[in-house]
């Protein structure tokens, strides 16, 4: 089952999403943009608390900080914006570094609430920056996204019109960062260092004591985790066109759902962040529609999760059929070949 999946399966599944934008309706591609862009940032936050034990409720900070630089690049530095979202993510990147000494002294309870405290200070800080609109925020000028040098060729590919290729390029970026890092984390997952970083989170004492340094680990997988956070941030807010202190640092859109999204597709798995992002998906659009009850519906389905599957979606399946199509342990070696 493993080498279909990753042989044939997935490639098959990332070439039909790259169709999507050639074939299905603007709004189609709007909804999906945003499905892959919360599957980066569950991935990443499951990396962060599902591998490496660190439950950060202060994601977004990464997600607004990756988002402002982007506008400061195209607004104040005059870049393009591919160039704004590379610098989206460094910014993040060299946020993540300063905040990592502060909350890597903190455990438990005390880091989560660390990490969103450090979220509100950059939220609170750039609502002062007026020069991208203070409080109120701003908007990214039409001309940026709608006059890049690609959109000619994906308007006459697509037979579009330029918000519409602008909508189809930030959709394949989204799909492109979506499947980078799916296979990047599984071979993260499966190299040396991904299982010390799996044996730091069960039991870090005797990690400490097979030479792992669960320090060294763990700032690395925040440094990673925040650059592509910020990416993502930025790709999102690139397409969405406006940005504002409540809207880029949103608890509940960049880490509160997306901590829903992996506790209910299975926390500490790979596919998990993937399935759970599916039932979000289609719970928003079939309960969105009815205001607070959806919320509800998703609060109720969340604690249903953790009282009855524990391990998720992903992690029932796997204890039903006892089939784990996308391992993370190294297989066992087989007989060696005769001399």
């Amino acid at each position: 089952m493993r080498k279909p999946f990753l042989s044939l399966i997935f490639p098959a599944l990332v070439l039909g999403l790259a169709l999507v934008p050639m074939m299905g309706s603007r709004a189609m591609v709007q909804d999906l943009f945003m499905v892959l862009c919360l599957l980066v940032l569950a991935l990443n936050w499951n990396l962060l608390a599902g591998f490496a034990g660190l439950v950060s409720v202060g994601q977004q900070a990464f997600v607004g900080i990756g988002a402002y630089a982007m506008f400061a690049a195209v607004i104040l530095w005059q870049t393009g914006p591919l160039t704004g979202i590379l610098a989206g993510g460094l910014a993040a990147a060299a946020l993540s570094v300063p905040v990592a000494f502060f909350v890597f002294r903190l455990n438990g309870a005390y880091f989560a609430i660390g990490t969103w405290v450090v979220a509100e200070i950059a939220r609170l800080s750039l609502g002062q920056w007026r020069a991208l609109g203070g409080g109120t925020g701003t908007s990214l000028p039409r001309e940026a996204t709608q006059d890049m040098a690609i959109i000619p060729a994906v308007r006459a590919l697509l037979d579009t019109s330029k918000a519409g290729a602008v909508d189809a390029i930030t959709y394949w970026l989204a799909l492109a960062l979506a499947a980078t890092m799916l296979v990047a984390s599984r071979a993260f997952l499966r190299s040396r260092m991904g299982l010390g970083l799996q044996a730091v989170r069960d039991n870090p004492m005797a990690a400490r004591s097979i030479g792992v340094d669960p320090t060294r680990l763990k700032a690395l997988v925040f440094v990673l985790t925040a650059f592509v956070t910020g990416i993502c941030g930025a790709l999102l807010f690139t397409q969405i066109g406006r940005i504002s202190p409540d809207a880029a640092f949103s608890l509940l859109d960049w880490t509160a759902f997306v901590i829903f999204i992996v506790v209910i597709g299975g926390i500490g798995t790979l596919p998990g962040p993937v399935v759970g992002v599916l039932v979000f998906y289609l719970l928003e659009r079939f309960l969105a529609d009815y205001g607070t009850v959806y919320l509800i519906v998703l609060g109720l389905i969340g604690i249903a999760i953790m009282l009855f599957a524990r391990r998720g979606l992903w992690g029932l399946f796997i204890q039903r059929t006892g089939i784990d199509p996308v391992p993370l342990g190294h297989a066992a070696p087989g007989p060696r070949p005769a001399a």
